[in-house]
């Protein structure tokens, strides 16, 4: 009964990253379609301002190294001063959810989306330390041919699992990745198609974990709610059209 269930949240879910693909369903970026908001999607990036999003550690939006224009979230490494730039979290946490974000990563470049981010435990240690949808460059960054077998290649969850059935539009291209956590069952997609599904907090993901460089940090991917984590890796790399939609 139990698979049924996830079976049928998968297929719902599913319709819920597809309606903002259909044409005409969505008449700009940064905005919910119709059914959209009937299945319950929220914006997390309104397309013009910082809001909802701060920086990992300082709890502030940076004044240097994100730049917002023509509705996009950009890292944008030349702006940076001392002080600005790092990683940015949503002010808000979320324990179930399928997460969509449209992203586009110039040559070379590496960043990542995580989730299950915990900025409070220890004074903040652990503050950009989480499960992370890879975003990278396969062709041309030298991650690509780390860790182990691919395991930190796009669309893969970093350190861990080695993404398949992976589909990149590449370089300079638009991209859609989407992330669908229900429990401790956990899916990665990118641009339609899953390319990682994987169970954590069993003995299986523990040994996983015992193997990747995250075996020093305890409980690793178990905290039951977190907030989502967008990487400046000191590349390019630009987002838009984020949106998550709470799973009951």
């Amino acid at each position: 009964m139990r698979k049924l269930s996830w079976i049928i949240t998968i297929i719902m879910l599913a319709a819920f990253t597809m309606s903002s693909t259909v044409s005409g369903a969505v008449a700009k970026d940064n905005t919910l379609s119709k059914k959209e908001k009937k299945a319950g999607g929220k914006l997390l990036f309104d397309g013009k301002t910082s809001a909802g999003w701060m920086n990992a550690r300082t709890k502030s939006f940076p004044a240097n190294g994100w730049v917002i224009k023509d509705g996009m979230l950009i890292v944008d490494p030349a702006s940076k001063k001392q002080g600005g730039g790092g990683d940015i979290v949503t002010v808000d946490k979320f324990r179930n959810f399928e997460l969509t974000v449209d992203f586009k990563y110039t040559k070379g470049a590496n960043s990542g989306i995580k989730y299950f981010i915990d900025t409070e435990t220890n004074n903040g240690a652990l503050a950009s330390i989480g499960c992370e949808y890879q975003v990278l460059d396969d062709r041309n960054h030298p991650d690509a041919k780390a860790g182990i077998n691919g395991n930190r290649t796009m669309a893969g969850l970093y350190d861990l699992i080695t993404p398949k059935n992976k589909t990149d539009n590449g370089e300079e291209a638009w991209n859609r990745a989407s992330i669908i956590v229900n429990g401790n069952k956990v899916q990665h997609w990118l641009n339609g198609q899953m390319t990682v599904e994987y169970e954590r907090g069993n003995q299986a993901w523990k040994d996983l974990v015992a193997t990747s460089k995250f075996k020093g940090s305890p409980g690793f991917g178990e905290v039951q709610e977190g907030r989502i984590l967008l990487q400046d890796h000191g590349n390019v790399v630009y987002f838009k059209n984020i949106k998550i939609k709470e799973i009951k």
